[in-house]
């Protein structure tokens, strides 16, 4: 595969205007994303009810199997990914998701409760997909456009693989514990040709790199060195990522329940009903960054958004407490606001803060560690959930979190936002003294 970046759509897409290699870039990472989020969440559309393991329900083990499975790689990423050279990407992708695919074999004709070992499996590899795909991205004029584009299936491609389960089982006839295996088989041959289009994307040219900084693999120093420069922002940062993940995670994992607790549980299309229109607006509303030149202004707006994400979360919890909105329109102004604040730390929060203070280096170091600390964090909430034996429905534990999350991440966001200002401010002023001394 990585013979075909040389190829004749490559070389046409370095010469054409810019614009087209943007939709072509988008729709690549776009689907590449797509398609693996149908190997990773194709289960979720399963209740697998009536099944229990020491007390817990038989879905929790096998969400908490398969996040845990998820969080070490994003440990593992945090080396990997801000390693990985151009060379490798396709065959990584190809690898990883074809080790998840064959877990899913096994946890359909594996026996329960064993065939639990399988969704760790399958979840281990998959936690490397984001960071190879964002790689193909990075550095560019239009990088928030294209990963907003991508970043965009974090939330419809989660109920287009539910969708797709739930039909599959309904429609076809599919085992619960075969519809895994078989989501993942409907989206193989789309999986090839959008890889084969990232491989066609062309590197930086000098116009990228001259707005937004080189992109290259990170040494064992150079990560060392990046943490101590920005140690306190990075604290800031993970603290508001690891609320945003665990909220979005439940959302995510046990979304049918949240649903079938709201009366609709026996809609299978409520998923892309209220899933799209979010997807939608989140992009219109992050790909407007692209028009922002100036690279501390965008960052200032990122996070401004994130806050922004953060008030609505919070005020349509409210009004749906006081009856003012529907479940419905709760649902979908809450999963606006979350994922408002959420999208941004997948892509362009730390493409913008890289540029923003000229680090050579790559988004994938400083995302995986943020990714890593927020799985982190949606693991150990998963497991007090259910063994600590909290009283409380997925639908009330939901409701918390949001409200946790407006408060306490709008605070966050806030001290990240002078504090990085202020890091900005201090640099520029030192810079400009020891340019005044030796000229």
């Amino acid at each position: 595969m990585s013979k075909l970046s040389s190829g004749f759509l490559q070389r046409t897409l370095a010469k054409s205007h810019p614009v087209w290699l943007t939709i072509l870039a988008s729709i690549a990472a776009f689907g590449t994303y797509s398609c693996m989020y149908a190997f990773r969440k194709g289960f979720t559309a399963g209740t697998y009810s009536g099944d229990q393991l020491w007390g817990v329900d038989y879905k929790v083990w096998l969400v908490f199997a398969q996040v845990l499975g998820y969080m070490l790689s994003k440990f593992a990423g945090i080396k990997i990914i801000s390693e990985l050279r151009t060379g490798q990407r396709a065959s990584r992708l190809f690898l990883l998701i074809g080790i998840s695919w064959i877990a899913l074999l096994g946890f359909a004709v594996v026996p329960a409760p064993f065939n639990i070992l399988c969704l760790f499996i399958n979840g281990f590899p998959l936690g490397m997909i984001w960071g190879i795909v964002v790689s193909y991205l990075e550095g560019r004029r239009a990088t928030e456009f294209m990963g907003t584009v991508m970043a965009v299936s974090l939330i419809s491609s989660s109920g287009l693989a539910k969708t797709v389960g739930k039909i599959l089982m309904l429609s076809w006839n599919v085992p619960e514990n075969w519809m895994p295996f078989a989501v993942g088989a409907v989206f193989v041959l789309p999986l090839v040709l959008f890889v084969f289009l990232l491989e066609q994307i062309p590197p930086p040219n000098e116009e990228d790199i001259k707005l937004r900084a080189v992109r290259k693999p990170m040494t064992k120093q150079e990560r060392k060195s990046f943490v101590r420069e920005y140690l306190p922002g990075i604290v800031l940062v993970v603290s508001v990522y690891l609320l945003l993940t665990i909220i979005r995670d439940i959302r995510d994992n046990f979304e049918v329940e949240l649903w079938t607790a709201l009366g609709y549980g026996k809609q299978p299309t409520i998923f892309t009903r209220t899933d799209l229109p979010i997807a939608f607006s989140v992009l219109i509303i992050m790909s407007l960054l692209i028009l922002v030149r100036n690279n501390l202004k965008a960052f200032t707006l990122i996070h401004i958004m994130v806050l922004l994400g953060c008030a609505i979360v919070g005020i349509s919890t409210w009004l749906y407490d006081i009856h003012c909105i529907s479940s419905i329109a709760w649902m979908s102004a809450a999963g606006l606001g979350l994922y408002m604040a959420y999208i941004p730390f997948n892509c362009i929060f730390f493409e913008r803060m890289i540029a923003t203070f000229r680090i050579v280096g790559n988004i994938g170091f400083v995302m995986y560690i943020a990714d890593s600390f927020g799985y982190l964090g949606s693991v150990g909430v998963l497991f007090i959930k259910q063994f600590a034996r909290l009283n409380i429905s997925w639908l009330g534990f939901f409701h918390a979190g949001l409200m946790i999350l407006s408060f306490t991440g709008f605070t966050v966001v806030l001290l990240s936002l002078i504090y990085f200002r202020t890091k900005y401010n201090k640099k520029n002023l030192f810079e400009k003294t020891v340019n005044n001394v030796y000229a």
